[in-house]
């Protein structure tokens, strides 16, 4: 399928919770099934920077730069012998309308358009600290993803549990038919900073139900902090 989006995801921050596969079992597409790392189902709150996004290689004023935030879980679709690992996203949450209208009507995805602010201090030498901060607002409440990195990135080993959370090239949503949208990522692959601290401030319950809220209010089982590269999206298509 043609390239539909191209942009930069930088300085992501992902907080992994190992969750009951029941919670995550009736938004599972139909066609693809949920993907484990030894055993365990996860989900993963993501905070991160858009840049440069181009549509079609079309810049739109006001609509390249931005911050996004994600909740999503991890599934896998077997075609031909060929194991595509993906992703399906409970909510995207984005802060302008336009951008959440396009990603509903051409991925069908669960966009949302809220207030969000970030903060990025960058380390002032190579091995320095990096500090990342997404805060959005709902219901007249702040909440905020915070995470705290130091040291020199490197790529995960491949077989890795921070390599499962980031080595997934394929997307998938379910449209209100009943059926399968399957679109593929493309991006090299990202190198990860040692994490010293990461907290989840927030209720999500209205976003996300009260199940999956709930998981949230634990300290992450697991939190990679990715320095991201320039992705290219392509369009999506029925399966």
């Amino acid at each position: 399928m043609p390239v539909f989006l191209t942009a930069d995801w930088r300085y992501l921050a992902l907080l992994n919770y190992a969750v009951d596969p029941s919670l995550l079992a009736h938004l599972v597409p139909r066609g693809t099934e949920l993907d484990e790392f030894d055993g365990m189902t996860y989900m993963s709150l993501v905070g991160f920077r858009f840049e440069r996004a181009r549509v079609r290689g079309i810049w739109i004023p006001f609509h390249s730069d931005f911050d996004e935030v994600n909740l999503r879980f991890y599934i896998r679709r077997t075609v031909a012998g060929e194991v595509r690992r993906g992703v399906v996203f409970v909510r995207e949450i984005v802060p302008r309308w336009a951008i959440a209208r396009v990603a509903q009507v051409c991925f069908g995805e669960k966009y949302v358009a809220l207030p969000m602010t970030h903060k990025v201090i960058e380390p002032t030498s190579e091995g320095g600290r990096l500090q990342t901060e997404y805060r959005w607002r709902h219901g007249g409440k702040w909440s905020a993803i915070r995470a705290e990195s130091s040291g020199r990135p490197a790529l995960p080993p491949i077989e890795s549990r921070e390599a499962f959370f980031i080595e997934h090239y394929w997307g998938y949503a379910a449209d209100p038919n009943g059926g399968t949208s399957e679109y593929r990522v493309e991006h090299d692959r990202w190198r990860i900073w040692p994490v010293a601290q990461a907290t989840f401030e927030g209720d999500m319950s209205e976003l996300y139900g009260a199940p999956l809220a709930a998981c949230l209010k634990r300290t992450p089982d697991s939190v990679v902090v990715a320095e991201g590269s320039a992705v290219a999206v392509h369009s999506g298509q029925k399966i």
